[in-house]
């Protein structure tokens, strides 16, 4: 029985890695390919996505500076964290 316990606690799931990267900075991929990094604010069960600072990067260059952002989870590709700054 406490090795089924030891499994539980070892393994996350997608859901505690969403709650676990709130407030921190992420990379949000749309499905046309667009990348969004900012700070994820919140998010809901459908992967409707708020984010703060929110940066819009086409093709690998900046496009729009955005304060708020809020991105229709049907939309999303994936959610990444980002494990550097920011780039300019």
């Amino acid at each position: 029985m406490s090795a089924g316990g030891e499994k539980g606690s070892a393994t996350k799931t997608p859901a505690d890695f969403l709650k676990s990267i709130r407030g921190r900075p992420v990379v949000v991929k749309l499905n046309s390919g667009v990348d969004y990094r900012g700070i994820l604010a919140c998010l809901d069960g459908y992967m409707n996505i708020a984010m703060e600072q929110t940066e819009e990067y086409v093709n690998g260059q900046l496009k729009n500076k955005y304060g708020d952002a809020f991105i229709r989870g049907n939309n999303v590709l994936y959610i990444s964290t980002s494990k550097t700054a920011l780039p300019e």
